[in-house]
Order: structure tokens, then C-alpha cells, then sequence
């Protein structure tokens, strides 16, 4: 059954969703964070707490709204748009990825906020509340 996360940048608050991956469920378990990123065309590049393997042999085929584990550099990957290695309108990795999840609202939206510098990923409650995941002391947002 997939995870529900939030996704906040800034002000922008987007609702997502982890899959049954062997990865993307240590990303579930992980500490929440505020972590900084940066941005490799209209994708988001940050570190994440999980060292896991490539599943398989890993994949360069995303889609926008993607998220993507890469193990060599142990970051995660939002794609909402085009990347540098892209020939066209949909991303391409930096490396082969470990696919984890996918933004549920319009990735586009994370356009807006690409300046920001810092981003966070939490659990969701059933109602699609953000609650910290781990123990990191965030507080729910009202």
C-alpha cells in the first residue's frame, strides 16, 4: 500500500505518494527534515538519510511528478519538468533511479518556489493532514 507524504517548499505544501519499494518505504521511515536542494532543470536534487541499493537495474524513464532514488549519491529527485539531459518535454535522471513515489497535485506548481533553498518531506495522516515522520520534533502545521 503506498505512503502518503507532504511535500513542502517554502509556502507550497503538495500532497505525494511513496510506494511498496523495498527504497521507497526506507524514505517513509526516515527522519523528516528541512533539508536544502537544488535545482538541475525542473528537478529538485537533495540528500536523503537512506542508503539502499539500485532495485534491479534501476531506471532513466521517469515522468513528471516523479520522485527518483539515486543510491550512488543517495539523493532524491522530484521531477516536475524538463532536465538538462532531456530531448524533449519529459525528464531524464542524472543517473539511474530507483522510481519511489509520485506528487498526487500538479508538479508544475514547484516552479514557483525554486528559489526557496530549503525543502521537507513528511508523513500524511489518514486525512491528508503533514505530520512529522521519525523523531524530528517538527510540529503539524494548522
Amino acid at each position: 500500500m503506498p505512503t502518503p507524504i507532504v511535500i513542502e517548499v517554502g509556502n507550497l505544501r503538495l500532497t505525494a505518494e511513496l510506494s511498496d519499494t523495498p527504497t521507497a518505504q526506507a524514505i517513509a521511515g526516515a527522519p523528516s527534515q528541512r533539508t536544502a536542494f537544488q535545482t538541475w532543470g525542473e528537478g529538485y536534487i537533495f540528500p536523503i538519510a537512506v542508503d539502499m541499493p539500485l532495485e534491479g537495474a534501476g531506471t532513466m524513464n521517469v515522468n513528471v511528478g516523479d520522485l527518483g532514488y539515486s543510491p550512488p549519491q543517495k539523493t532524491l529527485t522530484i521531477f516536475y519538468g524538463p532536465t538538462p539531459a532531456s530531448p524533449g518535454d519529459r525528464p531524464v535522471p542524472p543517473t539511474k533511479v530507483n522510481p519511489v513515489g509520485r506528487i498526487l497535485d500538479d508538479p508544475t506548481l514547484l516552479r514557483v518556489v525554486a528559489g526557496v533553498g530549503k525543502i521537507r518531506l513528511r508523513r500524511a495522516d489518514s486525512d491528508g493532514a503533514a505530520k512529522p515522520s521519525g523523531k524530528s520534533g517538527l510540529r503539524r502545521r494548522s
